[in-house]
Parts: structure tokens; sequence; C-alpha cells
């Protein structure tokens, strides 16, 4: 009988055994897929796999211009996903739907939330004032810039106004022998990229909605706003090739790389491909030029790993999270990939992150006078249509088939309707 006994607590603990070593997969999808981003998120997944012995995680990286499609499409059918990357205009329309879960309980016990910058916390509380992701980058756009090429045409001083800027893009251009000035965005949610020009020509928008001035008028029934979306078109006709019209991220960075258009507005992302392609010092940036208005109207973004409402594994999703926000794996993410970090350690103790690469973003964030940080409004449920409609008819109009004044009255009626303004 003892022996039996024996026998069958030997059989327990090898089945117990067995159980406790079952694997755990967990699905996580990412939306701003590149080589070098997925590449960067295999190496945080396999440390911690390491230190997580049982746990898989399946990454899927679908096409950037493709990726929310793919998403939106899986949580809604309930498709095995535990992890999906959300971004600040995408987070609503996510959250909306019941897809995403409520993230302030951890949040609230997690020791990151004493290290987090300012702001970001409240900023991530886009829905219903609710933590739906944690980010994990801050994106906000400024003026990457090639002295190498530049210098070639006795252009030494950084643009300070728009105006400067279309100047020196007008006399570089040189289509016969494919040099050009402006690295224009006519595909793939070019909304911030037009945004950025039209609002310099205003000295009022509302710092909580970029459609909006103080007085609560929408902006595209404003005559600055044509001034504006006409300074815009004169960039793509007189100072960018013409197939700009189709380009994107990719082919705005491999314009840039090449030196066929020195200058660029983009994201702290982007660095992190130019340091790869680019030899050190080549390129620079300098803070966004300022409009006609005497301002210049940057965005705050932000993007983050958020938790399927229906996923079977949301603490140990949660524990990957957190350990993709601590402030080592945060450090390596944002310089080896470009963002700017969230954990305020990574600033002290990484001096990469006060050197002059940075300068764009170090001079726009001391000089409250002349740049204003401006809100989208996100938590509108118009918002997850407008990019793709802001997109399509600011085509039209590059392409001649719309007016200028025709589309600033398309989007005054698209926010109307929406019920932006009273």
């Amino acid at each position: 009988m003892k022996k039996l006994s024996f026998i069958l607590s030997i059989l327990l603990i090898f089945v117990v055994s067995f159980l406790s070593a079952e694997e755990v997969t967990l699905k996580m999808i990412q939306v701003f897929t590149s080589p070098l981003r997925t590449k960067i998120i295999e190496e945080i997944i396999e440390k911690f796999e390491e230190q997580n012995p049982g746990v898989k995680i399946e990454l899927i990286s679908p096409p950037y211009e493709t990726a929310y499609q793919k998403i939106y499409l899986m949580v809604s059918t309930n498709q095995p996903l535990d992890i999906v990357e959300v971004g600040d205009w995408s987070l609503s329309a996510l959250a909306s739907m019941g897809k995403l879960e409520n993230l302030e309980p951890y949040i609230s016990k997690s020791p990151l939330k004493d290290y987090f910058i300012n702001g970001i916390i409240d900023a991530a509380r886009i829905y219903k004032n609710t933590a739906y992701l944690l980010p994990n980058a801050v994106y906000v756009k400024t003026l990457f810039y090639r002295p190498d090429i530049l210098e070639k045409y006795g252009i030494r001083s950084v643009p300070k106004t728009m105006d400067e800027l279309m100047a020196f893009c007008k006399y570089i251009t040189d289509p016969k022998n494919n040099q050009y000035g402006f690295d224009f965005r006519g595909k793939g949610f070019p909304t911030a990229f037009i945004d950025l020009v039209v609002t310099s020509f205003f000295d009022d928008i509302d710092p909580n909605n970029m459609y909006l001035t103080k007085d609560g008028k929408l902006i595209f029934e404003d005559p600055r706003a044509k001034e504006g979306l006409k300074f815009y078109v004169e960039f793509y006709e007189k100072t960018a090739p013409k197939d700009s019209i189709n380009w994107g991220f990719d082919e705005q960075v491999n314009a840039f790389v090449a030196g066929i258009t020195p200058y660029l507005f983009q994201d702290p992302d982007t660095t992190g491909l130019l340091n790869e392609l680019l030899k050190n010092g080549v390129y620079k940036t300098a803070p966004l030029p300022i409009g006609r208005g005497g301002k210049a109207y940057p965005t705050f973004g932000f993007a983050g790993w958020g938790i399927t409402s229906y996923s079977k594994h949301k603490d140990i999703a949660w524990k990957f999270i957190e350990f993709f926000n601590s402030p080592e794996n945060n450090a390596y993410w944002c310089k080896m990939y470009g963002a700017l970090p969230v954990d305020k350690r990574v600033y002290e103790n990484d001096p990469y992150f006060s050197s002059e690469i940075f300068k764009g973003w170090a001079e726009m964030f001391n000089d409250p006078e002349h740049y204003q940080f401006t809100k989208y409004p996100l938590d509108n449920e118009a918002w997850s249509n407008w990019n793709q409609f802001h997109e399509e008819t600011m085509q039209k109009v590059l392409l001649g088939k719309m007016s200028i004044d025709e589309a600033l009255k398309e989007w005054a009626k698209f926010w109307k309707e929406a019920g932006l303004v009273k």
C-alpha cells in the first residue's frame, strides 16, 4: 500500500510538473512596422522569454498601410490577440469597440508610475478619461536637414520661418539634376504635415483643439487657413518631386538619405533609421519653422501597448508591457528606434538624449512663446474617419481635381457634422 501511495505521489508530481511547464503563447501585433523596428521588438521579446520560461510571444507585423485594418478586423471578431500596439490616433476607435482592457488598475500598482514624464499618462486618457494603453514613446515632429547638401548651394543658416524654408527650397530645386528642397508626403496619413503648415498662419489656435481658434471657430472657415493651404500646395508644386504625391514614410526617408530632398519634417523615430543609414553628423535637427502667425503648433503624440479585453493571459501580457517600459528597455527601444522616452530616469542616466541630435526638440520644448503644443480632437468619434478623408481630399487638390476653397468647405462640413462646433 505504501509502495502504491509512493508511485501515485510520483505520478502526481510528474503531472503537475508537466502541466506547469505547459507553454503560454501571447499574440502581439505592431502597427508601425519596419525591418529595424521589428528587429528591436524581437530582441526585447527574446530577453523577456529568457527571464520567463514557458512564455512565448508571437509578433505579428503587418505592413503599416494595412496594420490598423488588420487590428480592427482581428479584435472585432475576437481573433486570438493579447497585446495590441495602440497609437494616440487609433485609441478612441479601439477603446470604443470595447476591445481594450482598462489598464488603470495595473498602472496604479506599477512601480513605473512614479517615473513617467509629466502629462504622458493623462495624455493616454483620451477615451472616457481612462488609460487603455501604456505609452512607451513620445513623438513630436521637428525639422531634419542635411548641412552637407545645403552647403553646396551656399546655405549655412537654418530656416527659422516657413517663408525662409520655402525660399531655401525653391533656391536649390533643380529637377534636371534631381535636386529638390522639401521632402513632401502625399500619402500614409499626411494630416500632421498639412496641419503644421496651415496652422502656422494662425496666432490663436486653441491649445486643446488643433481645428479651433481660441474663440471656438473652425479654422477651415478662416481666410488664414486658405493662405496656409496655398502655401502647402506650393511646397509640392515648386519644391518637391512630382512623384512625392505618393510618398509615405519610407519614401521620405529614402529621399532624405539620398540627399534628393534635404529638408524633412518628421518624428524622432526617424533618427533610428538615419543613424543606421547615414554617417554620424551628416544630418541635424532644428526647431520647426514658425509661420506668418508667429507660432508653430506641434502635437504631442504617443504610442504604446494595450491588452485586448478578451485576452486569456492579461496578467502575463501586462508583465511584458511593464518589462518593455522598464528604464533599461525604454532607453534601448527609444535609442535604437529613435523615439523620445517616457521614463524620466532615461533622460537623467543616458547622455544620448541630451546630444546634438535632439537639439530641435530641446529648443522647441524650451520656447513656449513660439511653440504651442496642441491637441487633436482624438476623443471625437469622427476622428477614425478623418485621416483617410483628409488625405483623399488633399490628393484631389494636388491633382487639380478640387480647389482649395472646395477642400476647406468639405473639411469644415466634416467637423460640423461631427459636432466639433455648436
